[in-house]
């Protein structure tokens, strides 16, 4: 059990040693049915998976004393993402994402003394941790239908002495109060995938045609009710027939992934953007008036001219955007009005020799 001497001097507890101190307490706690029932009723009190993350990080840093505190996550696809975290420094979150890897790897808790320096890690993507990243840590399994799919994770800046576990008694008490939790917070994601995937373009990963229509209604109320432009912005790839036409369809498909990151890229953060259909693009700038729709338009226009398309493939296609941009209240007062002017204007260039922007007048 290591001692470091606290700023006014007095010794202070590694990790592994305010565990055991606090073990019999925490054992006579969590035995209590209160805890369990307080666990699931918060768990379940929310649809939102960081909001869920956030109240079991709650509970969990008040039983175990640790310095900082991390709960990640995966969807099954991909690393496993941050949803919630208490306290920390550099390089904590890298600690914390390899202690996660292994859990879920693993599928067993992880305590470990030191990181940094842990053996485990040598065959993981992390077995290089930054100095910064040092430190003892305690990662326990999040656990749903039989599958580990995350880890609270809790840290401490300096190494222990011994691994920061707790005994079995312990470690079972804290699994049987994790396990509802750790199911609301899967359904919790599961639900927030759905409801992504239903209002997204499965190429792009922009919002789609129908969310688009959703928005624009909401959002020409709003303006219309407060008086505030708003701006759509409609954006056509001039010349992308030719790409399937002749490198075929899966090369039209990854140019068109490329053009929404142009795009996306070239966007405002309040602007909201969708796959339209086809190899048109939408952008609904709220609070935006023509001027300012045609800025973010030519940005995007001169971008997309720019871009060397295809070019991970050998390639280096050039493609140009036909931009067509109305704005309520001067050419419009409502939804279809404003759809079918920005679509005009568009068309407008497509027909007057493209690669250019029109606003409707």
């Amino acid at each position: 059990m290591r001692r470091v001497a606290a700023a006014g001097g007095a010794p202070t507890l590694d990790l592994a040693g305010r565990i055991r101190a606090g073990e019999a307490q925490l054992r006579r706690r969590l035995e209590r049915p209160s805890v369990l029932s307080a666990m699931v009723h918060d768990a379940n009190a929310t649809l939102d998976p960081a909001r869920v993350a956030d109240l079991i990080l709650a509970r969990v840093s008040q039983w175990l004393p640790a310095s900082a505190w991390f709960l990640l996550a995966t969807e099954g696809v991909g690393d496993a993402r941050v949803l919630a975290s208490r306290g920390g420094w550099k390089g904590a979150e890298t600690a914390a994402r390899a202690a996660t890897a292994w859990v879920i790897r693993n599928t067993a808790v992880m305590a470990s003394p030191e990181l940094s320096a842990d053996r485990r890690l040598l065959a993981s993507p992390f077995r290089r941790l930054p100095v910064e990243s040092r430190g003892a840590a305690l990662a326990l399994p999040l656990v749903c239908r039989g599958r580990v799919f995350g880890a609270a994770v809790g840290l401490d800046r300096r190494p222990a002495d011994k691994e920061p576990a707790p005994g079995r008694p312990l470690l079972k008490l804290l699994t049987d109060v994790l396990a509802p939790a750790a199911v609301a917070l899967d359904n919790a994601m599961r639900i927030a995938r759905a409801e992504e995937l239903s209002v997204t373009d499965d190429l792009t990963s922009l919002y789609n045609s129908r969310y688009l229509s959703q928005v624009l209604r909401r959002e020409t109320k709003r303006a219309s009710r407060n008086g505030r432009p708003l701006s759509l912005v409609f954006i056509d790839l001039d010349g992308f027939k030719s790409v399937n036409d002749n490198h075929g369809h899966l090369c039209g498909s990854k140019a068109l992934v490329e053009a929404a990151d142009v795009i996306r890229a070239s966007a405002r953060e309040t602007d909201m953007i969708a796959r339209y259909g086809g190899d048109e693009f939408a952008l609904l700038l709220p609070d935006t008036g023509s001027d300012g729709a045609v800025a973010v338009g030519e940005r995007i226009r001169e971008r997309v001219a720019a871009h060397p398309f295809l070019e991970s493939d050998g390639l280096q296609i050039r493609l140009t955007a036909s931009v067509g941009v109305a704005t309520l209240p001067d050419v419009a007062t409502t939804v279809e009005e404003l759809v079918r002017a920005a679509d005009m204007a568009m068309y407008h260039v497509k027909y007057s020799g493209k690669n250019g922007i029109d606003v409707a007048t």
